[in-house]
């Protein structure tokens, strides 16, 4: 991808992720771009932990993707550690392009760097594309998860 660059996210990228989250049809119910500030609350606490990783796609100074990456130390699996990607998204102006899978296979590649030796994500049952793409790009669709809401 010409002129991609796949980088840390900064508290000035949160318009435009937050914006990247909603536009879709199960962030359209759930997110706002009204008030931003439980979003850059939440951006401080990820961009402390360590084993946190926000990441933006960005092309001639457009965002066009992002995703979250979590590294989770465990004890199952001999002590090893496993990637976790969370909320991928990639702007509508890019969709079609292959910068899914290019986001995808970097966070796999730091995943990999970071000592992980599994890579997991969930996708909600609804987005059946998005099951197509993971499978595409080698997932195994081999647990069902469950979510317990609190609020």
């Amino acid at each position: 991808m010409n002129n991609l660059d796949i980088r840390r996210a900064t508290a000035g990228d949160v318009a435009g992720i937050v914006a990247m989250i909603a536009d879709d049809q199960l962030g359209a119910t759930r997110e706002s771009t009204d008030d931003l500030a439980p979003y850059l609350q939440a951006f401080d606490r990820i961009d402390a932990d360590p084993n946190q990783l926000l990441v933006v796609a960005e092309r001639n100074d457009e965002l066009v993707g992002t995703l979250q990456l979590t590294i989770i130390p465990g004890l199952s699996r001999r002590g090893s550690s496993r990637g976790l990607i969370e909320a991928v998204r990639v702007a509508a102006t890019a969709r079609g392009e292959g910068l899914g899978s290019t986001l995808i296979r970097w966070a796999i590649d730091e995943s990999r760097t970071r000592g992980c030796t599994l890579v997991q994500l969930t996708s909600d049952k609804t987005r059946t594309e998005a099951h197509r793409f993971y499978t595409n790009l080698g997932f195994e669709n081999t647990h069902e998860g469950f979510k317990l809401k609190l609020r």
